[in-house]
């Protein structure tokens, strides 16, 4: 030990620029990070706007006083989730980013022809989390009604996850899309409706 504590008092110069360093960096992604999960920040593209206001015509928004932003849902939170929100917005920031100069969402018609691609690339990441945004706010679900019981109960038995039941909760209805059959294939499966 005391070796060690010689060794960090003659290079005391880089151990300080080190946690120096350290502390700014982190500053910085924490910091970025609340900056840029504001539905402010995502509605300054205009698309976004879209669906921002869908959400506040859904039934999730207002629901027991609780007027969700889109970091509540697209955003992992929590220390335990912060590697999936720096890879949430690295990944899937740059990849909207391209997209906006690629596409041409300039009205909502424009946009919609996007909606069902969008729509499943949210649900494989709500699928990949575990829905774990979901379940920051349902905490323990307790459906009413058999049915719902007996559904409920494939998320401990059969892995199932909240967006494999719940789709089209918020924004405009698209078709559902197969989330293990997606997962399974690498494309996009849509649900054949029996």
């Amino acid at each position: 030990m005391r070796a060690l504590c010689r060794y960090i008092g003659a290079h005391r110069g880089p151990f300080l620029l080190g946690a120096v360093s350290a502390v700014v960096l982190a500053t910085l992604v924490v910091g970025g990070d609340a900056a840029i999960s504001t539905t402010t920040f995502c509605t300054s593209c205009h698309e976004m706007t879209y669906p921002a206001q869908e959400l506040k015509k859904s039934t999730h928004y207002g629901a027991l006083g609780a007027d969700p932003d889109c970091h509540d849902c697209h955003i992992p939170k929590g220390i335990a989730n912060f590697h999936r929100a720096v890879a949430t917005h690295l990944l899937d920031g740059a990849r909207e980013t391209w997209l906006h100069f690629r596409r041409d969402y300039s009205d909502v018609k424009k946009f919609n022809k996007y909606r069902l691609e969008m729509a499943h690339h949210a649900r494989m990441n709500l699928k990949r989390w575990d829905s774990v945004t979901c379940r920051d706010c349902h905490r323990n679900p307790r459906p009413p009604g058999a049915p719902a019981r007996e559904a409920h109960a494939k998320m401990a038995t059969q892995g199932a996850t909240c967006i494999d039941c719940h789709q089209n909760l918020v924004h405009r209805e698209v078709d559902e899309t197969d989330l293990d059959r997606s997962l399974a294939e690498g494309k996009m499966v849509v649900r054949v409706v029996e």
